[in-house]
């Protein structure tokens, strides 16, 4: 009907983007049901793209792949081990060379052989005992190398038959087609409104690296082309500053350059939005904006009385007191002055002049905050960066209110020092005791079509 407006309600609709699922993942439909309004009910989960992890055939190539690895570690083994043994026999060679003569002249002669010739031909052979296990080595190696063969063998037969087997599908077909909806999902994903923190996945270890505190990131506004990430280790008079050209490069610690900034930081509550690393300087409340790709300092501005210098940190310290930070609502800066009593403050900025827009005085503790990050507008607080912390604070920029939550999440290392949430990718960026963590996070989200 001409007119009409649809919405379908999503009842944790969590769209979670699972960018390392196990190869069990897949697109789950948990639920799909009417309310009383007759909206859309429904729960789903998303994976990253992981094309025919399901299939049996991906499965036993994979099995197949570690058989092939196996044999090429035991194929190294016995490599080293023969090469290894080759060299003794050879250090040997010109021993067994003079016992052999010996033997030779007391079997042509044996009255020549005398007692003290007797014992010198003794202790020859006595050197030459070290051999036998390495002779019976050369033994079992010779069986081991008539079981890789027939290894090999029956590899050969099982990747013909899966090869023939594969003939009869069309894969580049139903790859398309895995492609082609995974486009579809993403564009729906983009289409979610804004929602409430209702749920953290388990924790994904990406990579240990660095010392206890740092900070890691990606770009949160920039397209989803641009992969690079960039990594901050420590937490005071920090310059250097690692940009890896993918998640991939991050993970093997390769591909990557260096910046060196111009003034050093303090803290972990770094952003890095739309091209330019957001920072506190070094023992000030001054933000500097720094753009990577011309390698020079924008804007700098000092946030007018706010606590720097562990003045007004974070529960664990480290010259937190001034946390950066993006959601889908722009950037923001949590901190805390002297006039609010220690307590919590959000300001909006203008990314450009950095100017403050507007400002929120939460009435909750700074010091008692483990770490806090921002969802839609909303202000998450931890109750501890400790093992056992739980997010269980919620401040709405939007109507100015607060309620206390209960969501559980697990700190598996047991020091978090910097915690921020990425809305490009749904994901919150941890840095965990020298490892750096991602968490899903599920929303309860209005999904509303094109005529809404």
């Amino acid at each position: 009907m001409a007119g009409q407006r649809t919405t379908l309600q999503g009842n944790l609709v969590s769209f979670k983007k699972a960018l390392y699922p196990s190869p069990e993942e897949g697109w789950q439909i948990y639920s799909s049901a009417q309310d009383a309004d007759g909206k859309c009910i429904c729960t789903v989960v998303a994976p990253a793209q992981n094309m025919c992890n399901r299939d049996p055939r991906s499965r036993q190539l994979r099995q197949l792949m570690e058989k092939v690895q196996n044999i090429s570690q035991s194929m190294e083994v016995l490599d080293l081990r023969t090469y290894r043994d080759l060299q003794y026999v050879r250090n040997t060679e010109s021993l067994m060379k003079v016992v052999e003569g010996k033997l030779k002249v007391a079997s042509d002669n044996p009255r020549s052989l005398n007692p003290k010739g007797f014992q010198e031909l003794k202790d020859k052979v006595t050197q030459l005992l070290p051999l036998l296990p390495v002779l019976e080595q050369y033994k079992a190696d010779a069986k081991m190398i008539l079981r890789l063969r027939e290894e090999v063998r029956n590899l050969s037969l099982v990747l013909m038959a899966i090869q023939e087997e594969m003939g009869a599908y069309d894969y580049e077909e139903l790859r398309q087609r895995v492609l082609l909806l995974e486009t579809r999902l993403h564009s729906c994903m983009q289409k979610l409104g804004c929602g409430k923190l209702t749920g953290v996945s388990n924790p994904i270890t990406v990579r240990s690296s660095g010392s206890r505190f740092g900070s890691w990131m990606t770009d949160t506004m920039i397209p989803s082309s641009d992969n690079r990430v960039w990594s901050m280790d420590g937490y005071f008079k920090g310059r250097r500053v690692l940009e890896y050209r993918t998640m991939n490069d991050f993970m093997k610690g390769q591909n990557f350059v260096q910046h060196l900034l111009p003034h050093p930081w303090a803290g972990t509550g770094h952003v890095v939005y739309n091209g330019s690393l957001y920072y506190n300087k070094y023992q000030s409340n001054i933000i500097i904006k720094y753009h990577f790709r011309s390698r020079s300092v924008l804007v700098q501005r000092s946030l007018s009385g706010a606590g720097y210098n562990n003045t007004f940190p974070y529960s664990w310290g480290g010259s937190s007191d001034i946390d950066l930070m993006a959601d889908e609502n722009g950037l923001w800066a949590v901190y805390t002055t002297i006039p609010n009593a220690g307590n919590i403050v959000i300001s909006r900025l203008e990314p450009q002049s950095l100017e403050v827009l507007q400002t929120w005085d939460t009435g909750f503790p700074k010091r008692s905050a483990g770490e806090s990050f921002m969802i839609c507008g909303t202000l998450y607080v931890t109750n501890s960066h400790l093992a056992g912390a739980k997010i269980y604070f919620a401040y709405y920029t939007n109507t100015s209110s607060y309620e206390y939550t209960d969501i559980p999440f697990h700190n598996q290392y047991s020091h978090i020092s910097m915690m921020d949430y990425n809305p490009r990718e749904r994901v919150l960026y941890t840095w965990n005791n020298g490892h750096q963590v991602l968490y899903n996070v599920t929303l309860f989200q209005v999904i509303k079509t094109s005529g809404d």
